[in-house]
Order: C-alpha cells, then structure tokens, then sequence
C-alpha cells in the first residue's frame, strides 16, 4: 500500500478545496493516486462544495436553545436568505443548536460533534449540506452561558422558526428567587439586548482598545478649545463617562422597554417581583453577519444578475 504523505495530502488540498481530513481519505482509498483521489472527491461531492467555500456566506440564521439554568447560541451562515427559510436548512441550525450547549463555546468542539440521528459530525454534516443544497455554508461561531442559581433567559428577533433568527440573545441572571418571574424579567432583558445592543455589562468588561478609541477621539476634539491640559484630560474622562460608558455598557443604558430607569435600576426593582436580589453576570449577543465583509461578486448577485435583476 503507497504512503500517504502530508505533502501529498497539502497537494491535494490545494488543488480541490476539500478539507484535509477528507484529502487524506481519498488518497487512502485510491492508493495514493492523485488523478484518482481528485476524482473520488468530485465523485463524493466534497470538491463540488470546496469550490463553493470562496463565496461569501453572510445570510444564514442564528440558532438559541436555553435550558434553564444554560444556554446556547450559534451562527451558521448561507449565501442567500432563500436556502434561510428552506426547512432543511432550519433544521439543521436547530439540530447544531442543541448540541452547543455540551460545546460551551467551543466551536472545534461542537464542529467535531456527532449529529443528531447520524454517524456524522457536524462539520461533515455540513459539508453534505453544501453538497445537496448547492450554497456555501458554514458554522460561523458559538457561545454559551450558564448559572449555578438563577436563569439563563434568551431571546430570539425576527424569529424564522423555533429558536431561529436574525439576533440571537442570551442574558445569564444569578438569583434565588422564583425562576418563572426571574425568566420573564430576564427575557425583558435580552429583548433591550437585541435593541440596544451594548457593548459589555460595566466599563470593567469592555475592551481597553474600545476605550483608548473613544478616548483618543474625545481628547482631539476637545483640544480644539484651546484649554489647558490638566482641564481637557478632565473633560475627556467626563466625556467618556456620560456618553461611552452609558451608551456601551448595558447596566449603564436606559432600560428600552421602560425609557425612564437604567437597566441596573431596572434590575433592582426587579428584586421585589422575583422575591430575592438579582445579578445579571453576563450576556452574548449575536447579530446575523455581524463583521462578515460582504462583496459585490456573491451568489445572491449571481441569481439577481441570472434574474435579470
């Protein structure tokens, strides 16, 4: 039997597209022989959907499954929002949906766990998908959060089907208060996630560039006004404060659903209707190719081109 080399497997790779796991298979199956392995690929349909994989991907759905005291979300990503209303799709989000909790965050966990009702894992699961379907797709990213008192409550915008959606939203609340009124507080919350969308719970949890950012553009506007140095490093910090702070913090915002109180003083108030002190401890929020760079050349162009469009 001819060895199979991690040269032969890269030159493989390079030349289909098709991940390396599925390279060194083909080479295993066809003896070494490249000709035969490409074809072996096509054959299976993995090169087909490697060459898919240098489209954009930015359409898709975000998946939430919360189990009480956990909870989950993950982006997986088409190219067009048809095949994100087509129920095979759907289906198969919820099912990687469900497995993101046991991966708790880890995408190369859950990309390498079983699917549901096959001897697959998700990342082939997918890879069949790209093959049937006929789009690029992909896991993008997951997250998780879990309490050991309390309720992770989620929420889900522009909701397609079962925990299915354009924003997906997770809120860990800490308490010891009854759980139904602490989760539908709690969904309150993640609903003001999805609208406001902050940036970090306190000034403590945001990234230190966000705020060098900020800082450095208060700082040159406020040197325009000819002041003092020790005055304008005041000014900044007041600046940063007022405006930043309270607009990227999320105990900091004006809670939406009130318009009135902040969300940490929505929070406290909330202690009399749960019946115990209520700590928010964290929260993920997922907005549908949120950082994705979307090109012109895409498969949706294609079809509208195609159309006539």
């Amino acid at each position: 039997m001819s060895t199979i080399t991690a040269a032969m497997v890269k030159d493989l790779r390079e030349r289909t597209g098709a991940g390396m796991m599925d390279c060194k298979t083909a080479l295993t199956e066809t003896a070494g022989d490249m000709e035969a392995a490409i074809e072996w690929l096509r054959k299976k349909g993995l090169s087909k959907a490697a060459k898919k994989s240098d489209r954009i991907a930015a359409q898709g759905l975000i998946g939430v499954i919360s189990k009480v005291k956990s909870g989950a979300v993950v982006e997986v990503n088409s190219e067009t929002d048809f095949v994100a209303r087509n129920p095979q799709f759907q289906e198969m989000v919820q099912n990687i949906a469900s497995l993101a909790p046991a991966a708790n965050g880890d995408l190369a966990k859950l990309l390498a766990a079983k699917y549901p009702g096959g001897s697959v894992s998700v990342e082939e699961a997918v890879k069949n998908a790209v093959a049937t379907i006929g789009e690029n797709m992909g896991v993008r990213r997951t997250a998780a959060l879990a309490v050991s008192s309390g309720v992770v409550a989620d929420y889900v915008h522009n909701k397609a089907a079962d925990g299915l959606g354009k924003i997906g939203v997770l809120v860990a609340l800490e308490s010891n208060g009854d759980s139904d009124s602490l989760m539908a507080f709690g969904r309150q919350v993640a609903m003001h996630i999805a609208a406001a969308s902050p940036l970090a719970l306190t000034p403590d949890d945001l990234d230190p560039a966000a705020i060098e950012k900020e800082r450095a553009f208060y700082t040159e506007q406020a040197l325009e006004s000819g002041k003092p140095k020790d005055i304008v490093d005041k000014m900044v910090e007041g600046r940063l404060k007022k405006e930043f702070f309270q607009q990227a913090c999320l105990m900091s915002q004006v809670f939406v659903l009130d318009g009135k109180a902040t969300v940490a003083e929505a929070v406290k108030a909330a202690d009399k209707t749960v019946g115990a002190p209520i700590k928010v401890t964290g929260f993920v929020r997922f907005q549908l190719g949120e950082g994705i760079e979307k090109g012109g050349d895409d498969f949706a162009d294609e079809v509208r081109k195609l159309a006539g469009g």
